[in-house]
């Protein structure tokens, strides 16, 4: 399968909506490319995008 680019929105409602109110509307808009698409997307490794997700938005945080 090839790459894909897709909003975390989208893996979040997908597979672990449940951390949807646990996200900013800036964090679900974020585009995120994924190797082998998102047919083969696990909610073990959506719970894994969505921590760097928040971990870049924190960093971001501080930088500004």
């Amino acid at each position: 399968m090839d790459m894909e680019t897709v909003k975390l929105s989208e893996i979040v409602e997908r597979l672990v909506p449940e951390l949807s109110p646990f996200l900013t509307s800036k964090e679900l808009d974020t585009s995120i490319v994924l190797r082998d698409g998102l047919a083969l997307l696990e909610p073990a490794d959506a719970v894994e995008i969505v921590q760097v997700s928040i971990c870049n938005g924190q960093k971001e945080a501080w930088l500004h």
